[in-house]
């Protein structure tokens, strides 16, 4: 049977979906698939994170009311005030910079001095010493050559009484020689006599002539003796003369070096006064700020009173304590502005609750500390900004202290003695390391968190307790 073949071929498959559309990834191995995202769809996506993004930025931004608004735009004569006053001590800091600098500078100088100064006075005293040996040699030397003319001077008689013997002596024998026999046997009747006299002649010649010799070889050694003491007392006297120059010279240099030390201690003298003067100038202005931070509740002075009684107590330096309650709360100027419901934790509302009926005070009459980034909740009381639970862990600690029961967490001696506490059970008791303290503030601040915040509120919180204790000591010089 013969087919029939169609005139015209048509394919059964749309255009849009070939049969061979996969062919193309199964054979090009580089083929990467193109995709669309709709219009629609991409703004759709937009409008929701556009929306997301206002919905969270609303939460983490604390609203801006009307008041807040207008102290942005115009700040109020305290808020002046409290700025010239923050500018005023930052120029004393600087200039106290400034003082310190040429004092440790002076001191070191003088310092420099006071030892070239002891050097000179060793040398001094050394020269001093040589001289006196020298002097004590000379005296000697003086002595020996006294002595050795001493010697010379018998030495010379001997010699001379010796020639006048030796004369005599010599006078005889030239008579005796001049004589004739008769005279000879006229003198000496016996003939033995006559030879006797000849051998003493004769042996007392020999006798003056070697005692002249030996006394002759004997001034000799002395004279020489002589000499060489001259020339050691000469070497002597010019080593003293030496001696006393060089003693001079280093006594003239001390002279001028005492001079410039009592010039030098002038100026620290008055770098100190300026110094001290500045340093007072800064605690009023800083204690006028505590003053406007919070209508002037509790002045530094005040404050370090607090301090010192809790430090008294607990042995933490009442500069750290004044560190952290400036940092929590100004020193109880800033003590919260949210109330108990809202920024609270349920279990520390009751523990709350429990405190205030204790206390006799309406719970609603209190701020607490609101919620900030650190945490979920608020809820710190007073100065020291403990929350209850924390608060009545120390209660009766603070009391035994203070005196008061219950402890108060409004009450500025409580409060300071509280902050004091519990630094002392971090660690910043006794003598600590400036990490010790650091570490304790940190604590104070996030509890088993500190790590996070050590060299934040830690770090801030020890130089700022550098900066309370110049004014402490200011206060108590």
């Amino acid at each position: 049977m013969k087919l029939l073949k169609p005139k015209v071929l048509e394919d059964i498959q749309s255009q849009s979906k070939s049969v061979f559309r996969k062919s193309e990834q199964r054979i090009n191995l580089s083929y990467r698939p193109i995709r669309r995202l709709p219009i629609s769809l991409f703004t759709k996506c937009s409008v929701i994170v556009v929306a997301l993004f206002f919905l969270f930025a609303g939460f983490v931004s604390a609203p801006i009311t009307n008041q807040t608004l207008a102290q942005i735009i115009s700040p109020s004569p305290a808020d002046q005030e409290r700025q010239a006053l923050e500018a005023q001590l930052k120029e004393l800091g600087t200039q106290m910079d400034v003082y310190q600098n040429q004092i440790e500078g002076y001191q070191k100088q003088g310092n420099s001095l006071k030892g070239e100064i002891n050097q000179l006075n060793g040398k001094i005293s050394q020269t001093s010493l040589q001289i006196k040996a020298i002097n004590l040699t000379l005296g000697q030397l003086d002595d020996n050559i006294t002595e050795t003319a001493n010697k010379i001077s018998l030495t010379e008689n001997t010699i001379s009484n010796n020639k006048e013997a030796l004369g005599v002596l010599l006078r005889q024998l030239y008579v005796n020689e001049r004589a004739n026999l008769l005279e000879i046997f006229l003198q000496h009747p016996k003939l033995s006599d006559f030879f006797n006299d000849v051998n003493s002649i004769d042996n007392l010649q020999n006798n003056l002539r070697l005692t002249i010799i030996k006394i002759r070889d004997l001034r000799a050694q002395l004279e020489d003796q002589q000499s060489q003491l001259a020339l050691a007392r000469a070497d002597a006297a010019s080593v003293k003369e030496y001696q006393v120059v060089k003693k001079s010279e280093a006594e003239e240099i001390k002279n001028q070096k005492n001079n410039l030390l009592s010039v030098t201690k002038g100026q620290e003298s008055k770098y100190q006064a300026l110094l001290k003067e500045t340093k007072e100038n800064a605690a009023q202005i800083r204690s006028r700020i505590f003053q406007l931070l919070g209508g002037g509740q509790l002045s530094f002075e005040e404050a370090y009173k607090y301090a010192k009684l809790a430090s008294d107590a607990t042995g933490v330096r009442p500069a750290l304590i004044l560190a952290v309650l400036d940092r929590e709360s100004a020193l109880g100027q800033n003590v919260g502005r949210c109330g108990y419901q809202t920024a609270m934790s349920p279990q520390n509302q009751q523990v709350f609750l429990a405190l205030l009926q204790q206390l006799n005070i309406s719970p609603d009459s209190v701020m607490v500390s609101c919620p900030n980034r650190d945490g979920v909740y608020g809820g710190a009381m007073g100065p020291a900004q403990f929350i209850p639970a924390t608060w009545k862990i120390y209660s009766s600690q603070i009391s035994k202290i203070t005196g008061r029961s219950p402890a108060n967490p409004w009450n500025n001696a409580d409060a300071f003695v509280a902050t004091a506490l519990y630094l002392r059970d971090a660690g910043a008791s006794g003598s600590p390391s400036i990490s010790q303290e650091r570490i304790a503030a940190a604590r104070y601040y996030a509890g088993g968190r500190w790590q996070r915040y050590l060299w934040t509120y830690g770090q801030a919180v020890v130089n700022l307790a550098q900066k309370f204790q110049g004014d402490i000591d200011t206060i108590t010089s």
